[in-house]
């Protein structure tokens, strides 16, 4: 899964948020701020356990940082270990 955070999501915390959220699920992955201010995040891990992190994440207290947030599904490719903030 993709996700593209769009809104005010570069400079409040929330990469760290959603690795923090992250370690309470069975998923890997990486989050990153792009050039374009939005922020995207790959997961892989079984589908409704994805949907439980997203969910998380929208409750972690983001929400209002969060004005538009596009979900991307696709086969997972098993090729992170972890969930990893990129610089």
């Amino acid at each position: 899964m993709t996700v593209f955070y769009s809104g005010r999501v570069q400079g409040v915390g929330f990469r760290y948020n959603a690795k923090a959220v992250a370690t309470g699920f069975e998923v890997t992955g990486t989050v990153r701020n792009l050039n374009d201010g939005r922020v995207e995040l790959v997961a892989e891990g079984d589908r409704a356990e994805l949907e439980a992190f997203l969910a998380a994440i929208r409750d972690s207290g983001l929400t209002g940082f969060i004005r538009d947030e596009q979900v991307l599904w696709d086969e997972a490719k098993n090729d992170k270990r972890g969930f990893e903030i990129v610089v």
